[in-house]
């Protein structure tokens, strides 16, 4: 019986071999022996599919009559598949079978070829007053960290020193491993850990970072917090972080706690606080002075207003839009009060007397 290549790759009949390849690099990540995830029987059956759908020739005949010949009188197992071929040094076909690791793991989280490596991010806090945290601030900080070499600019070598092949890979900048497993032989390729990758190694290493391209300094970095920010707000500076050799520098992020004020709160774009007002204030109205964030405003309290009432002042809140501000809000306590004098009281029970 013959087996469906293409539904053990999890693909539909006819998918290209682009779809194929990553299908095949997407399953033997998953299924390889070596994995906690491992499947043997089911890492077999994927590279026999693999090993049929990824050749052309055996994909059009196995497309064509549902099994891929070998010629006349050839082993041919597993549906059409020649799989005697595993028994020898050469793998498949009497040719070599060779994974390029970079190649199956790229894409699913395990770096590639083309993934260059990254130093550590690094994770700081800031405190910020209100206001600050309403027109921005710029803020100096001191971190320690792992930053380029500035004598050897971070290459590793001795200034004037030059490089040369590296002893390891030969200079290609990766080493080819051999393994032999049930199926037979497999190389693997990976980068080289001496150069990383590079091929080049310097010939003396430079005298400051001993070679390694970085070393741990002090850094001033100047940090600029936008308007608007709010508590618990991330900022982050992409290549403010531990820099590495042959390779890009981290991030450096800046959590922001805002501490609160005494008498203003925030509401999305707008800004408020509580005015208390005396009773006849409110009945008769009068001006008072508001702090806000741009310093003391007076506001008209109209005749008859309400407890609670709010007054806008416009354009007095958090900046948004380049120069567009939001409101300041006057919400109105009106105060009554506790205790009254004789006099107080008699005039009190004349405007009840009229209805007030």
């Amino acid at each position: 019986m013959n087996k469906d290549y293409y539904q053990i790759l999890g693909l539909n009949k006819g998918a290209s071999k682009d779809e194929v390849k990553k299908a095949f690099r997407k399953m033997a990540a998953k299924y390889h022996p070596d994995k906690k995830t491992g499947d043997e029987e089911k890492y077999k059956e994927v590279t026999e599919a693999y090993a049929v759908l990824g050749d052309d020739k055996k994909k059009a005949e196995y497309d064509t009559y549902g099994q891929a010949f070998q010629g006349a009188g050839g082993g041919a197992g597993f549906g059409g598949f020649d799989f005697s071929g595993f028994q020898g040094a050469q793998g498949f076909g009497g040719q070599g079978f060779e994974f390029d690791l970079n190649d199956i793991f790229q894409g699913f989280g395990f770096g590639g070829r083309n993934q260059q490596q990254r130093g550590r991010d690094v994770s700081i806090d800031i405190n910020l007053t209100f206001k600050e945290s309403i027109f921005g601030a710029t803020r100096k900080v001191l971190i320690t960290k792992n930053n380029t070499c500035e004598s050897c600019n971070g290459n590793g070598a001795k200034a004037g020193a030059g490089t040369e092949n590296c002893s390891i890979c030969g200079g290609n900048g990766k080493i080819r491993e051999n393994r032999q497993s049930i199926m037979g032989n497999f190389t693997t390729v990976r980068e080289c850990s001496t150069c990383h990758g590079t091929g080049q190694i310097p010939k003396e290493k430079c005298t400051v970072c001993h070679g390694a391209g970085v070393k741990r300094t002090e850094e001033e970095i100047s940090i600029k917090v936008p308007a608007g920010i709010q508590n618990g707000e991330v900022i982050r500076m992409t290549g403010r972080g531990e820099a590495i050799l042959h390779g890009q520098p981290g991030d450096l992020y800046i959590k922001v706690h805002v501490e609160k004020h005494q008498s203003i709160k925030r509401e999305g774009n707008n800004l408020g606080t509580k005015l208390p007002v005396k009773l006849t204030d409110a009945l008769l109205g009068a001006t008072y002075s508001v702090e806000t964030l741009d310093g003391q405003v007076d506001i008209k309290i109209p005749a008859g207003i309400s407890h609670g009432e709010l007054l806008r002042i416009k354009n007095k809140g958090v900046p948004y839009d380049g120069e567009r501000r939001g409101d300041f809000l006057v919400a109105i306590s009106i105060e009554t009060p506790k205790k009254l004098s004789r006099k107080a009281k008699k005039l009190i029970e004349e405007l009840r007397g009229e209805g007030i």
